[in-house]
């Protein structure tokens, strides 16, 4: 059993709206993301998400906002709660929940079209699915393949950006970089002691075949 945060999403809005704490403040006290914490505050997320005011639950005391107000690197302490909460152990895959599942698929088709650099294990990972399907569908054997359509799985709730981003950094670094063929430096034994008086014989000019293209001139007497 340990004591932790109800509803951390919606206790991060109503910080973000309600008191004067920094995002990192916040972000820490609410174990989110910076990022996540930025997004709310320019509501780009948690639109339809209604704040939820720590100091009525009794989970952070209205001296320790004034603390961290004045202070910005001082962390919140979550208040003792009269009722301990157990904590929950997660066990087996990720769930997804039934009105997502149908969407797995377009996001695998997604993910394989705009990042073929993520391994299966990867996009296992992301948008808990099983190796299995995605190869079903890389190889167009699923049973409904002719009507998936690729969607983001950001936009579909399957996974969320940050996640997407640190999987495609993994792979990236993984991956060999290839140069393309126009800059492709030619080896030492190419550029090295160029015979530069080929085809000169070509550039000397001959003046008895210059001047005998022109007529002679007359003198006029």
């Amino acid at each position: 059993m340990r004591n932790q945060l109800l509803m951390p999403k919606a206790t991060a809005v109503w910080l973000v709206d309600n008191t004067a704490l920094s995002f990192d403040q916040i972000a820490a006290f609410c174990k989110l993301h910076l990022l996540e914490v930025k997004a709310i505050a320019d509501g780009e997320t948690a639109q339809g998400i209604k704040g939820l005011n720590p100091v009525i639950t009794g989970q952070l005391a209205r001296e320790e906002i004034a603390k961290g107000e004045q202070d910005f690197n001082y962390c919140l302490k979550l208040s003792e709660p009269k009722i301990r909460i157990p904590e929950k152990k997660r066990q087996g895959p990720r769930y997804t929940p039934l009105s997502k599942r149908q969407d797995r698929p377009n996001a695998i088709l997604w993910l394989l079209r705009n990042h073929p650099e993520l391994k299966d294990i990867q996009i296992s990972r992301l948008i808990g699915t099983t190796k299995f399907t995605i190869e079903q569908i890389r190889n167009r054997t699923h049973w409904n393949s002719a009507n998936l359509t690729p969607l983001d799985p950001v936009t579909l709730g399957l996974c969320l950006q940050i996640d997407l981003d640190i999987e495609v950094e993994r792979a990236s670094k993984n991956r060999p970089h290839i140069m393309p063929k126009d800059e492709i430096l030619l080896p030492a034994s190419v550029t090295e002691n160029l015979d530069i008086t080929e085809n000169q014989d070509d550039d000397i000019l001959d003046a008895d075949k210059v001047f005998a293209k022109f007529s002679p001139l007359k003198n006029d007497e």
